[in-house]
């Protein structure tokens, strides 16, 4: 089993930058296929970016695609969202999630494992 843990969110303005960090537990994670989510208020879980277990595979939403960046360091059991020209609708909880198949995903169902999530605000 994996626990995981997000870090990083905070209010930032228009245009700037954040990088988020999803740091797992146990010895398994770096045979999971991880990714990010959101969930705006009102609004339901969508998919942001995803990784397989390698880190060979990534998949954007097409909403960040040349803004967000995800990468994983297995060595340290941590993932990662850089996220750059942030925009007001960026504005959201982010969600680490891990899914034992190990490949990357842009489906909720495909993952097994979630973190308590980390609040990015986007507003000036």
């Amino acid at each position: 089993q994996v626990q995981l843990v997000e870090s990083g969110g905070g209010l930032v303005q228009p245009g700037g930058s954040l990088r988020l960090s999803c740091a797992g537990s146990g010895r398994t994670f770096s045979s999971y296929g991880m990714g990010w989510f959101r969930q705006a208020p009102g609004k339901e879980r969508e998919f942001v970016a995803t990784i397989s277990y390698s880190g060979g595979s990534t998949y954007y939403a097409d909403s960040v695609k040349g803004r967000f960046t995800i990468s994983r360091d297995n060595a340290k059991n941590t993932m990662y969202l850089q996220m750059n020209s942030l925009k007001p609708e960026d504005t959201a909880v982010y969600y680490c999630a891990g899914g034992r198949r190990g490949y990357a995903s842009a489906y909720v169902r495909d993952y097994d494992y979630w973190g308590q999530g980390t609040q990015v605000t986007v507003s000036s």
